[in-house]
């Protein structure tokens, strides 16, 4: 029986069996949103989940699918593994990218429209 991660433990990266799940959604998408690493990439003990991921990402971008990297942690994971200009694009904003998908107003984005409002009154 499957417990998930002990009482005291701490859960680094995902296994094999989330890995090949994820393989298999992202095989199959057109369009990827991906925000927040699997793991503790920035140790190599703790980095097969992330790295998985985005070797399978861009295998799928560059067979035409739309690959949307956002948030610091992800976007430095590309920086790392060299992905930068190998997905579609790749942001620090992951949270706020979200809500914006959501269809949230971004406070910025009010904060520019109040100001026009302010000068074209």
């Amino acid at each position: 029986m499957e417990t998930g991660v002990p009482e005291g433990f701490l859960g680094l990266d995902i296994g094999p069996k989330s890995i090949a799940m994820n393989d298999e959604a992202i095989k199959k998408s057109k369009t990827i949103v991906w925000t927040g690493p699997m793991g503790v990439f920035e140790m190599k003990a703790f980095e097969k989940g992330t790295k998985q991921m985005m070797k399978t990402i861009v295998e799928v971008t560059k067979e035409g699918a739309v690959s949307v990297i956002g948030g610091g942690d992800t976007a430095t994971a590309c920086k790392v593994y060299d992905t930068v200009d190998k997905v579609s694009h790749c942001s620090t904003g992951g949270g706020a990218s979200l809500e914006l998908l959501e269809g949230k107003v971004l406070p910025g984005v009010a904060a520019l429209d109040d100001s026009k409002a302010l000068a074209d009154a």
